[in-house]
């Protein structure tokens, strides 16, 4: 089932970008996790690839979808940490409908603000000397509700620059630990779109 959203927002957002007149942009950030949670404190970003397509228009407010794959990887390895078994990778996928203000007298700026349902994926692998008996990977995925909040400025006609910030509260498994450290994701997004 998520994969077939995934390719539906992606088959939208394909059609549309062939049309004479596009609201669809493409976007390509570098996400950075911060907070005192299990991402901020273990994980480096490493880049976060994103489209919107805007299907609503006005003179106040823009009113739109967007959708953003992330990849984020351990930041201690099994050769430097002797505690860490597994190289871990998450990638998170943050489908949303979102709002863009236009704002008189500064139409370069616009803020925006979005709420979608993110679904975290991680894959772990054995770092290094991993017992046969044990299973070569692990994956795992969790899913929750997400806010977006950010602001865009046109450099150009087609090309601008972003700052974005997504909270994600995510569900645990049994045996771990429902609390802020397990459940909650902050991510700072700086990132450079274009317009098609």
């Amino acid at each position: 089932m998520k994969q077939k959203l995934v390719l539906t927002f992606l088959l939208v957002f394909s059609i549309k970008s062939f049309s004479q007149d596009s609201k669809f942009s493409v976007v390509a950030n570098y996400p950075i996790a911060i907070g005192d949670n299990f991402l901020g404190q273990n994980y480096n970003g490493l880049v976060d690839l994103g489209a919107k397509y805007i299907f609503s228009e006005n003179e106040i407010v823009n009113i739109g979808a967007s959708i953003n794959f992330g990849f984020f990887q351990n930041s201690k390895s099994g050769a430097t940490d002797l505690n860490q078994l597994f190289d871990v990778k998450i990638f998170p996928i943050q489908p949303r409908i979102f709002a863009e203000l236009n704002i008189p007298n500064l139409e370069k700026f616009h803020p925006q603000i979005g709420l979608g349902y993110s679904i975290v994926i991680f894959n772990a692998n054995w770092a290094e000397n991993r017992n046969a008996d044990l299973p070569a990977d692990i994956d795992d995925n969790e899913n929750g509700f997400n806010i977006n909040i950010g602001l865009s400025y046109d450099l150009t006609n087609k090309l601008f620059l972003q700052a974005q910030y997504d909270f994600i509260k995510i569900g645990v498994e049994d045996g771990v630990p429902d609390t802020s450290y397990n459940t909650n994701i902050n991510i700072l997004k700086f990132g450079i779109g274009l317009k098609i």
